[in-house]
């Protein structure tokens, strides 16, 4: 089992930057990857950015350039700086570790990013 802990949303201005963080914990050595999805209401949960055991990062073509993942393997933890916020940013962003050999995908709880105009 893996646990993941997100923080760091909240609300900031259109422009402006957050940075979320994902700690993980329990059985993170099955996962091959990590990184961030989100979800705005009424709209389907899309990836954001992932970064592998390996250390290859993919990004979403709408924050390439403006949102960077990276991840402290000594913390287990992941962190997603977001640069150049748009209000078209806002929803849920979810943390996931996976997927393990057996398919299986762990979730965070979910954080929430507002972005006003």
């Amino acid at each position: 089992q893996v646990q993941l802990v997100e923080s760091g949303g909240g609300l900031v201005q259109a422009g402006g930057s957050l940075r979320l963080s994902c700690a993980a914990s329990g059985t993170i050595f099955e996962v091959n990857a990590m990184g961030w999805y989100r979800q705005a209401p009424g709209k389907q949960r899309d990836l954001v950015a992932k970064i592998t055991n390996g250390g290859n990062i993919n990004y979403a073509d709408f924050v390439k350039g403006r949102f960077s993942i990276s991840r402290d393997s000594a913390k287990n933890t992941v962190y997603l700086q977001m640069n150049s916020l748009k209000p078209e940013d806002t929803a849920v962003y979810y943390c996931y570790a996976g997927p393990t050999a057996w398919g299986l995908v762990y979730w965070g709880q979910g954080t929430q990013v507002t972005v006003s105009s």
